[in-house]
């Protein structure tokens, strides 16, 4: 090829690229009426998949899932469909198979995204606790802010906000403490060994029953005597009340000060920690009177003058 030939070898490639462009447009105006027809069948599918889910209360995220899958699912195959269309070559098993073997690279390239975005699905699907539960999971305990396809927010009782990856709230086993209304407490009280157990119990019981935030018309107050403590009879005591974590703390605080104010008002002692001291040898004991007191005093004298 000669400077001369490259105006008409250009020119005949360009009309080729035309000639071929102009064959094709009926075709790529086919393809783009069944993307078209295809965004029309999304619309569709979201609109009804979110009336459905407002009928049925579903939560908002998932949703969302549930249409960004419709979507995904009809676009890939309005695009395999309109691909074959414009070039014929390409049937939709070969573009499955191309796309399947792409799909095996990425998976293993981007193993934990899906990891985590199959393990938000599942947990949208089978809401073992919702947004607003007290949660406890490996260290991370707190309230459930949102749940998205990939992590879960969790608002510790300190303030703290945790992102946690959905696969691990997934494949670990998690405490939902909201999952009801009320939650059972226990605290240990004391008394000591030489007051009256059953009289003790009595005065506890009624002491526990009396505060406001225990739930005694559900399940009622329980008190044990436990185990002999180093210096006391302990007593098991367990009530019920909220299933927050403030719930909890504010109802055992109100019901250690009854128990305290109700064993002080019965004269029951809550002993202090005793302790027993034994020697391997006897210890000389010897008592000190007014002359043996001056006499060690005498004896002294001279040592302190020197």
């Amino acid at each position: 090829m000669t400077w001369d030939t490259v105006p008409s070898t250009l020119q005949e490639t360009l009309g080729a690229y035309w000639d071929g462009f102009y064959a094709a447009i009926p075709k790529l105006a086919a393809a783009l009426v069944v993307l078209a027809a295809v965004w029309a069948v999304v619309a569709v599918a979201r609109y009804f998949i979110r009336q459905i889910g407002a009928r049925t209360r579903m939560r908002q995220n998932l949703i969302d899932v549930l249409c960004m899958l419709a979507g995904t699912g009809f676009w890939l195959m309005g695009i395999l469909i309109a691909l074959a269309i414009v070039f014929p070559t390409i049937t939709p098993a070969k573009a499955l198979t191309t796309l399947g073997l792409g799909s095996v690279a990425i998976g293993f390239a981007f193993k934990d995204t899906f990891e985590n975005f199959l393990a938000g699905i599942l947990i949208l699907l089978r809401e073992p606790f919702a947004i607003t539960d007290y949660v406890e999971c490996e260290d991370i305990d707190g309230q459930i802010e949102e749940i998205t396809i990939r992590d879960t927010h969790v608002r510790q009782t300190d303030g703290q906000l945790v992102v946690v990856p959905n696969h691990l709230l997934f494949q670990n086993p998690v405490t939902v403490r909201t999952d009801r209304d009320l939650r059972r407490t226990t605290v240990i009280c004391g008394v000591a060994y030489g007051e009256n157990v059953d009289n003790a119990r009595s005065v506890i019981w009624n002491a526990v029953r009396a505060v406001d935030t225990v739930r005694d018309d559900v399940k009622d107050v329980e008190v044990f005597a436990q185990a002999f403590g180093a210096s006391s009879v302990d007593f098991e005591v367990t009530w019920w009340t909220g299933s927050r974590p403030l719930d909890i703390r504010r109802s055992r605080d109100q019901v250690v000060a009854a128990v305290k104010a109700a064993l002080d008002d019965a004269g029951i002692e809550i002993p202090f920690p005793y302790r027993t001291l034994t020697f391997k040898d006897p210890l000389p004991v010897r008592a000190h009177t007014d002359t043996a007191v001056e006499a060690d005093e005498k004896a002294d004298e001279p040592a302190s003058r020197a």
